[in-house]
């Protein structure tokens, strides 16, 4: 954003209050983005690529996909020139690849505090906690439904997180809210609790459009249709069908310039074949019809190709994380999206354990590093995920988030720069001296290390003496600390009444819905 649009901008949120507000309000230290200065790990020859990106054709030139409960859209793909039948839609060759060229390799999401703004794309990685979970969990009160005081602390304790640089969206589903209006609870905890990056809902058209109008409210219309406000996940029924519900929110967020992620849901072997390359087509066919409408309903709008993709216990049949073969995944879906020109969305905390122990420590790391590697742009559970997605856990996220630190230092490459180089610390030790208290380390020590918040590197003695405290118990304290220091950042007063108002209008005008 020009210097001059960002004066603009003042002035219609709020003008000399927001300002004042901006200079008065308590700030947490909030990581930039990450730029990558590593590369990507590739896992797919020039020849499977070749392979998959010419089988996703033939996929959709000969079975095609569904558009299911949606004439408008059906009418839109014959006017583009694809066939119709029914509700089954196939496409010329090339037709689906063409219409993404026209979305955005990369985009702005604009935050209320402008200083944490995210660019998606490029080299860039943007991380965002879980999103979906009904239930939450603590070491206190056990496995539990999601409450909206829940969502309220998640929302809290990702803005106060060093290392996310995204509120999110869906960080639990506050079940003690109707189902019709929580919606407007949550953007509205977003809007009020924290002054990063947020998402809008998707689980209806409508309460895609409060989003949208909510947004307006926030940042003022113009802005909004100017500029991307919202990152919004819009899944595909997979395998190769799209709802009306999911299509009918992005087609509210596409028409209104506000971004996308356009994610298949795959469960590898019972959404989608159990091979790798199998898989990969799909993912490809489904984003890139996805994208595709989106720029049917405005071209340029932005958007997200996301690859939300698991394996599956093939003795259970439930979903399994941080496995090979979802790495594969994860990397090979990277290179496809890099091809198509689009910002890659996938990764995240996943696992299954039911606690934040081992188990999830193990499939978590293995997810996390794979998407840093694969070259993800926007990482959506990047902290908090626990059992298979079900549970938003308070240990969890405050260790995961820490974990992301180590994302940001690894990302960050190695410094040859004539400091990093290090040539006077060897002149002043030289042999069989030690670094500890040479002119480099004291100059450097501060920030030459990631250091963690949580972990215990004490003597065994100190450690003893403090209670013998497992990770675990020292997450809850974490926990606790975060919300007793939390402090809301300012909002300028008219906005913030004008927020409360439309909630109260809207709530008032609908009767309580739980299902």
């Amino acid at each position: 954003m020009s210097e001059a649009a960002t004066r603009k901008r003042g002035r219609g949120a709020g003008g000399g209050a927001a300002r004042r507000a901006e200079r008065s309000a308590v700030s947490f230290e909030t990581a930039r983005f990450i730029t990558r200065n590593i590369p990507d790990f590739e896992v797919l020859t020039p020849e499977a690529i070749e392979i998959i990106e010419s089988n996703a054709e033939i996929l959709l030139q000969e079975i095609g996909v569904n558009f299911v409960e949606n004439p408008e859209g059906l009418q839109r793909w014959r006017d583009a020139g694809a066939d119709v039948d029914g509700e089954r839609v196939r496409f010329p060759k090339g037709l689906v690849r063409g219409l993404c060229a026209t979305a955005p390799a990369s985009f702005t999401q604009h935050a209320r505090n402008p200083e944490r703004n995210v660019e998606i794309g490029g080299r860039n990685l943007v991380l965002a906690p879980v999103y979906g979970p009904p239930f939450v969990r603590d070491a206190a009160g056990g496995r539990r439904y999601a409450t909206l005081a829940d969502f309220q602390n998640f929302v809290k304790l990702g803005y106060m997180s060093k290392w996310l640089h995204h509120s999110g969206g869906t960080v639990c589903e506050p079940t003690d809210i109707p189902v019709n209006k929580r919606h407007l609870d949550m953007l509205h905890a977003h809007m009020t609790l924290s002054d990063k990056p947020f998402m809008g809902s998707v689980t209806e058209p409508s309460r895609a459009q409060d989003s949208v109008e909510m947004c307006e409210i926030l940042f003022g219309k113009q802005f909004v249709q100017d500029n991307t406000c919202m990152v919004s996940l819009i899944n595909v029924n997979s395998p190769l069908t799209f709802d009306a519900t999911m299509i009918g929110a992005l087609e509210v967020y596409a028409a209104n310039n506000q971004a996308c992620i356009l994610s298949p849901f795959i469960v590898g072997g019972a959404m989608a074949p159990v091979s790798v390359a199998g898989t990969l087509t799909q993912v490809l066919a489904e984003v890139m019809v996805g994208v595709a409408y989106s720029q049917l309903i405005r071209p340029g709008a932005p958007m997200i190709a996301g690859a939300f993709v698991t394996s599956i216990d093939m003795n259970s049949g439930a979903p399994t994380f941080g496995t090979p073969e979802a790495a594969k995944i994860t990397y090979g879906a990277g290179q496809l999206m890099r091809r198509l020109g689009l910002p890659y969305r996938s990764a995240g905390s996943f696992c299954d354990s039911k606690l934040p122990d081992a188990q999830a420590a193990y499939e978590t790391a293995n997810s996390l590093n794979a998407g840093l590697l694969a070259g993800v742009n926007f990482m959506l559970h990047a902290c908090g995920w626990l059992e298979g997605g079900l549970v938003s856990s308070y240990e969890k996220f405050v260790m995961d988030a820490d974990q992301l630190g180590v994302l940001h230092g690894l990302a960050a490459g190695v410094d040859i720069s004539e400091n990093g180089q290090a040539m006077d610390a060897f002149r002043e030790v030289g042999p069989a001296g030690h670094f500890l208290g040479c002119a480099h380390t004291q100059a450097n020590f501060k920030d030459a290390f990631w250091r963690t918040e949580i972990f215990d590197h004490k003597p065994f003695e100190t450690w003893f003496e403090e209670g013998s405290r497992d990770t675990q118990t020292l997450a809850t304290a974490l926990v606790a600390k975060r919300l007793a220091e939390y402090r809301q950042p300012d909002l300028d007063p008219e906005i913030a009444g004008n927020l409360r108002e439309y909630i109260a209008t809207k709530k008032a005008s609908m009767k309580d819905a739980f299902s």
